[in-house]
């Protein structure tokens, strides 16, 4: 088995699927990369049992089909310290020897068994559908932040996928904050919903292109599947019912803040330095236009105010919120301005963009603090 490929192009694949890769393995072959030579064309695959990723590349002067198991590790630093120049490789499928010879050195490696690498899971009994990855990026981009971390609650360590007739609905929360990405651009032949980890997000996000490229999801009762173009995903979807988040989001909270984003996030950042870092409160004061943001640490006799003008509709009203997940709501919403929608000060505070996206409807929620705790 030997092929000819760029070391800039190799390189360049690994980076898309490697992240999957986990540093804490307990099978050695789960540090691998699986290299699958068909004619020209190279399949790399890595995994950490619970996702796959592989992608397709063509290559040069191939000589016998076959697939080895090699070292991501090593051959990842190899490939970053070697200018852009062909590099062939030369494998031996019986002693897994792997040699690879460049323009400026021949290197020799260790292999492990193609038939030890998990399998790919069967595409069965699956559910399509197809959106632009632009749009997919986008949405996780507005969800993927706010998902819990907490494995106690595995429900929450994901993003859900709600499909309809006419939408696509995103949700993810990890109990102080919730976020709810609706779109209209994609349909689904059925009504679904399930949960997708966190990792396998972060990877497509990471790895697919920037343009209305289509993609093909599909999904069954234990896994989604992603294709797009020589690019693929397959993941394991979590086993757990996703909480109601319909009745947590307030229906009437009348009171209409609206403010510039880049004033509020930047006056957020300075105040939030003299606030408590337990908590990271920050008090919101309004009164009629004007707008106090506030924040004191006690126990270091440290304290901040700013004045930022606004519109705002409703009964003047102090409330608080931590300050550091407040800014990571703001700053992935889009627009110059952005609304607060208020009621009371122990009511959840909905935040929205003031000019909305075509297509695209996005409600963002967070949970208020006791003022002065």
């Amino acid at each position: 088995m030997r092929f000819i490929v760029t070391s800039t192009a190799l390189l360049k694949n690994l980076q898309q699927i490697g992240g999957v890769i986990s540093a804490n393995t307990v099978l050695s072959v789960l540090e691998d990369f699986l290299f699958e030579l068909r004619g020209n064309t190279l399949t790399l695959t890595a995994t950490d049992l619970e996702t796959m990723m592989r992608v397709q590349m063509d290559v040069n002067d191939a000589q016998g089909d076959g697939h080895i198991c090699i070292p991501s590790k090593i051959i990842s630093d190899y490939l970053k310290n070697l200018p852009e120049q062909p590099v062939t490789f030369s494998i031996n499928e019986k002693d897994l020897s792997i040699e690879m010879s460049s323009d400026v050195g021949k290197y020799h490696i260790g292999g492990e068994k193609a038939d030890d690498f998990p399998k790919e899971p069967a595409p069965s009994d699956t559910t399509a559908f197809s959106m632009s990855s632009i749009a997919l990026i986008h949405s996780m981009n507005k969800t993927v932040f706010a998902v819990s971390t907490d494995t106690l609650r595995p429900a929450m360590t994901g993003v859900c996928f709600e499909l309809s007739n006419d939408s696509i609905t995103f949700v993810s929360t990890d109990a102080h904050r919730l976020v709810r990405l609706r779109r209209s651009d994609v349909n689904s032949p059925a009504n679904a919903s399930f949960i997708v980890p966190r990792k396998p997000l972060q990877q497509l996000r990471s790895a697919l292109p920037t343009d209305e490229t289509q993609l093909q999801l599909a999904y069954n009762e234990s896994h989604l599947f992603v294709t797009a173009g020589r690019l693929s995903l397959s993941c394991r979807l979590i086993d757990a019912r996703f909480p109601d988040y319909k009745a947590v989001i307030p229906t009437e909270n009348p009171y209409k803040l609206i403010v510039n984003k880049n004033d509020f996030i930047s006056a957020l950042r300075r105040v939030s330095i003299f606030a408590n870092k337990t908590t990271n409160q920050v008090v919101l004061d309004i009164n009629g236009n004007a707008l106090q943001i506030s924040a004191q640490d006690i126990d270091f006799s440290y304290e901040g105010k700013e004045m930022l003008s606004c519109q705002y509709d409703g009964e003047d009203m102090k409330i608080a919120f931590n300050a550091k997940l407040m800014i990571e709501m703001i700053n992935n919403l889009d627009g110059n301005e952005i609304q607060i929608d208020l009621s009371t000060p122990t009511r959840a505070g909905i935040f929205r963009e003031v000019d909305k996206q075509e297509n695209e409807d996005t409600l963002m929620l967070l949970m208020p603090l006791m003022v002065g705790i």
